[in-house]
This record gives structure tokens, sequence and C-alpha cells, in this order.
């Protein structure tokens, strides 16, 4: 016969690892997880005025391996009202960036800017709700990997966001790659 302490200790034991068990697989199995809410950080930064009337989304500064260097957005009008807005300015760690192109934009609109390269690459022609803006800017020392602060001012406000410095992806189809998977 077994003693009465011996199985209690047992029970104790298997309760401990039974809520554990539990306790532990019940960590990720929620709606509302920190993973959640995620993104990942290759789409650039993304922030709207104080009013959400316009929207700036994929920010990121762009530096070519040719030099060139501007700021990659689209900005979107989402107000309410319908009214038109106008991107002013953008600057980036201070520096004013350089827009070519018409800055006012409908409702329902986005305005997609990136340097002259890359606009080139974008379809042209009847685009719909879209209109393409070239952008420039000096290249002060900007570093691919690191960021920048990145100011919008439009009509009705300014947006801010922290945008990271990269080169822009290369053109499908230009790079060779070994699919082989060894050497010949």
């Amino acid at each position: 016969m077994k003693s009465l302490k011996a199985t209690a200790r047992r029970g104790a034991l298997i309760s401990v690892a039974a809520a554990s068990a539990l306790a532990l697989a019940s960590c990720s199995a929620g709606q509302i997880t920190q993973t959640s809410s995620q993104v990942a950080a290759v789409d650039g930064a993304a922030g709207s005025t104080s009013d959400n009337a316009v929207a700036v989304r994929d920010v990121t500064v762009i530096v070519t391996s040719e030099g060139e260097t501007g700021l990659k957005f689209t900005a979107v009008n989402q107000d309410p009202s319908d009214k038109d807005h106008t991107l002013k300015s953008v600057t980036v760690g201070g520096e004013k960036v350089t827009l070519s192109g018409d800055t006012t934009f409908a409702s329902d609109t986005s305005l997609v800017a990136d340097v002259a390269s890359q606009i080139e690459n974008l379809p042209q022609g009847d685009t719909g709700n879209l209109k393409y803006v070239k952008t420039s800017l000096t290249n002060n020392g900007l570093a691919i990997g690191g960021t920048k602060d990145v100011v919008f001012t439009f009509d009705d406000g300014e947006a801010s966001v922290t945008a990271t410095i990269a080169e822009p992806p290369l053109k499908s189809g230009t790079e060779d790659r070994d699919v082989t998977g060894g050497e010949e």
C-alpha cells in the first residue's frame, strides 16, 4: 500500500504540469497577439495627416547605384468630403525634396512619386486614379540601410514618418541566377 503523501505529491505534480501546458499553449491562441499587428519593414513607412484626409504609404528614401537620389512614396487622397488636396513640400532630414509634376490630386486619387529612372518603368498613358511625380534630393551622406525623418506638408496639414534609405528593387529579368544549385 502506497502512502497518502506520495499520492498527493504525484497528483500535485500532474496538476502543475497540466496547468503549465495549458498556459503555454494559450499564449498565442487568441486574436490579439504580440505579432498580429507587425508589418514588414521592407514596405516603407506610412502615416497620415491629423484629420486622415491624406495618407502616405511606402515612404522610402531611394539611392540608386548610379547616384540618383530621391523619395519614393504614394500619397492617397482619402478625404470623405471629396476635396482636392495639394502636396506643397517634402523634406528628408531637413533637406528639401524637388518635386517635378503637378502635386494637386483629386479625391480617390493617388500621387505616386519616385526617382525619375523608376517612374519611367511604370505604366504611362491613361492611368485612371494615379498621378506620377518625379522626385530628386541632394545626397548629403545618405547611407543605404539607415533612416531619415520625412515631413510631408499638404494644404490641410503635415504627415511625418521615419523612412528607410534603400536601393530601388531590381527590374524583373535583369539578374541571371544560378538555378543549378552547384558548381559545374
